[in-house]
């Protein structure tokens, strides 16, 4: 199993959030990727949206299964990850680099006190 960066947060549901200047760079964890396999098609969300912490943000697709992505935190979708549109794969090969779907503008970043550190992460996937 690879490495799980500690600076990230994470959500039981298996996304992952790195903040940079009150923006959240989110996306999938290699743990999540990896039970999928190889990626298909990512359904990001628009620029603009509003979501609220939790909210279905977009869907991954494999060549096994489907699986929603939930935003960690509230506020807009400033950006979203075009590389996937065209290249999918890279969530495989980089899900912590290349491989971020979207960025939102963080409304109330003390939501991400509701996320898991990398240890608690680390414990979740292993019970599963």
């Amino acid at each position: 199993m690879s490495e799980i960066p500690t600076e990230l947060r994470y959500l039981s549901s298996h996304e992952w959030v790195r903040v940079e200047d009150g923006v959240a760079i989110i996306g999938i964890t290699a743990h999540a990727q990896h039970a999928m396999g190889d990626l298909v098609f990512v359904e990001m969300p628009e620029v603009g949206t509003e979501l609220a912490a939790g909210d279905e943000a977009g869907v991954v697709e494999s060549v096994k299964a489907a699986s929603d992505i939930y935003t960690p935190v509230s506020g807009e979708v400033i950006e979203i990850n075009g590389l996937l549109e065209e290249a999918p794969e890279t969530v495989n090969s980089d899900p912590y680099g290349e491989g971020w779907m979207f960025k939102v503008q963080i409304a109330d970043e003390s939501e991400l006190e509701n996320t898991l550190t990398a240890d608690e992460y680390q414990a979740q996937i292993e019970d599963e």
